[in-house]
């Protein structure tokens, strides 16, 4: 059976559509996202316009601050200040991979947690692991509301995350446990990776190669969420063999239309939820 992202996605941005209106129907200002940009990357610059096109879909304000590549590092941190202290803007979102000789940690923790609808400040990062209330990582929320949506139980299940990153692996793995699964993390120092999927109930991977995943890495009706984007001549592919991994498991996620187009929908609730935040409302 399939994990439909595409269509759970769809949902998702319904809902932030009624909240948005909600707001506005109650005498509240729109909520503004600032999307950073720095450089002409190609691949970046379709994220961002997906954003704007989601942004305008949900009724949110979408700000764009497209900088040039020959940005230097104080002149990028001076504008995610001047964000941080413009009152009008509820969500600053920092576009990744930033050009060489930009020190992206640094740059990211500029951004005002409250502000950070990312998750990737070394504070939010931090609340999470331990349990506070704050903005989580885009991709790894949506990961779990698939989940859920499709009634997966995780308390007590083994979770096997074949990433180690803060934008997916690190941040995903404190979100299961927040739902009391059992978590191992792998990564290219792993000894046998295929040791532990065998093993798991669930399996995240995002490695970003073709063809990673195997039917005879997991054992029978594992769910398997495909995070990886491996770029071919002809599209995209995630690091499963679709074919025949989907033919093994209960649940899997496709690429396209997994595990990508949530990660925008999450955005947009992210943008409310901080929106909220800074304005008191429950």
């Amino acid at each position: 059976m399939i994990l439909d992202g595409k269509s759970f996605s769809a949902k998702i941005k319904q809902q932030v559509k009624e909240e948005v209106k909600t707001l506005l129907d109650n005498g509240f200002k729109v909520p503004t996202l600032a999307v950073v940009i720095v450089g002409d990357d190609g691949p970046s610059q379709i994220y961002v316009n997906n954003k704007k096109n989601a942004c305008a879909f949900v009724g949110i304000k979408s700000v764009s601050v497209e900088l040039p590549a020959t940005t230097t590092q104080a002149q990028l941190e001076e504008k995610l200040k001047k964000l941080n202290s413009d009152k009008t803007i509820n969500g600053i979102l920092l576009q990744l991979p930033l050009p060489k000789g930009l020190d992206e940690r640094s740059a990211l923790n500029c951004i005002s947690p409250i502000k950070d609808v990312d998750g990737l400040t070394n504070l939010s990062l931090g609340k999470l692991t331990s349990g506070e209330t704050c903005l989580t990582a885009c991709t790894p929320t949506g990961v779990i509301s698939l989940l859920k949506e499709y009634n997966v139980c995780l308390s007590g299940k083994n979770v096997v995350i074949i990433n180690r990153s803060n934008l997916v692996g690190k941040p995903l793995a404190h979100l299961m446990l927040n739902e009391n699964a059992t978590v191992t993390v792998c990564h290219s120092r792993t000894i046998d990776v295929s040791f532990y999927t065998k093993h798991a109930d669930i399996v995240v991977t995002a490695v970003g190669k073709q063809n990673f995943l195997t039917a005879d890495m997991i054992k029978k009706g594992a769910v398997v969420v495909d995070v990886a984007i491996v770029r071919k001549e002809n599209g995209i592919c995630g690091d499963a063999d679709f074919e025949n991994v989907s033919k093994k498991a209960k649940l899997i996620t496709p690429v396209p239309g997994g595990v990508g187009p949530l990660t925008i929908a999450t955005l947009m609730q992210n943008t409310v939820k901080a929106y909220k935040l800074q304005n008191g409302i429950k």
